[in-house]
């Protein structure tokens, strides 16, 4: 039998020395999750939303020359037209200005809010889940009692107490709105601690705030952002409900909830004053809702390819 030679054969393809070649550079997390994110329409449609949204209530209240506060009675109740974009109110106010300036605080509040509960969630949940033991079980003890007491009740105290003021109705939000978000912290934190890496850093030397910063924190940021961005819409919604109770922002500052409660007695014979203010809380809850979703899949490590 004729032995093969190697010579009457070469290799088809890659060469030996381009074996090992990565074909493409690799996407990082973040990247990752970015790509993954643009491509959810539903998600897509939510920011493009929210940008209009923070547009208009920037540039909005500018754009027909009428001032939110002044009354002018003489142009009550008047119909959506060329001059009133959004019609007018019981005291002759611009719906359409009086619509983005309320944008402007129920956005505010909205992200105030979410802030507030990141940072305070955040320092609870680690300190609790890093200590553990009696730190964790007491601290985690104090968060469920307060928990407990109901969140309207505590809402409706602080307004009727300090007063119905922007500053009051987001403490108002918070004192119980952050107990969430520590949960969520804390049970991250819980799964990632006794990680090698966490071991090594600890064995180097690094403190619990260093730690805290550098490796845990940084790890548990798909939770926090998903929770973010569901805990604006539910303050936006809280502060339309508190409004429509009564116990909104002191006149003459506007808010969708605000114009939603001073309009819903006309809606028989003046739809509009209702119409604007609701259908943007509806839009503003709708666009971070479908964002906190994409993000939430986004960051799935399941379904990651």
């Amino acid at each position: 039998m004729e032995p093969v030679l190697r010579d009457k054969f070469k290799l088809a393809g890659i060469k030996h020395q381009d074996a090992d070649n990565v074909s493409r550079s690799g996407l990082s997390f973040w990247r990752d999750v970015m790509t993954r994110f643009y491509k959810n329409k539903l998600a897509m449609i939510g920011l493009a939303l929210l940008i209009g949204l923070v547009f208009m209530a920037v540039f909005g209240p500018h754009m027909t020359g009428y001032d939110y506060r002044t009354n002018n009675l003489s142009q009550k109740n008047l119909a959506p037209s060329a001059e009133h974009w959004f019609g007018t109110d019981d005291l002759g106010r611009d719906v359409f200005t009086r619509t983005w300036e309320g944008a402007r605080i129920s956005l505010l509040i909205g992200v105030s809010a979410a802030l507030i509960d990141l940072l305070i969630g955040v320092i609870w949940g680690g300190i609790a889940a890093y200590r553990g033991g009696r730190t964790d079980e007491a601290m985690m003890r104090a968060a469920d009692i307060l928990y407990g007491v109901p969140y309207l009740l505590l809402a409706i105290l602080f307004m009727v107490v300090l007063g119905q003021s922007l500053a009051t109705m987001i403490l108002a939000m918070t004192i119980t709105g952050w107990i969430n978000m520590a949960r969520i912290v804390r049970g991250e934190v819980l799964s990632l601690k006794n990680r090698e890496y966490v071991l090594a850093a600890r064995t180097l030397g690094a403190g619990m705030s260093r730690i805290m910063r550098k490796h845990l924190i940084p790890n548990t940021m798909g939770p926090i952002l998903v929770t973010m961005t569901l805990t604006v819409p539910t303050a936006i919604f809280t502060e339309s409900f508190l409004s429509y109770l009564g116990l909104g922002l002191s006149p003459p500052l506007a808010s969708w909830g605000t114009m939603a409660s001073d309009g819903l007695p006309a809606i028989k014979y003046y739809p509009w004053r209702l119409f604007f203010p609701a259908a943007f809380i509806c839009l503003t809850i709708f666009a971070f809702n479908v964002i906190g979703d994409g993000l939430r899949d986004a960051l799935d490590p399941k379904l990651r390819k």
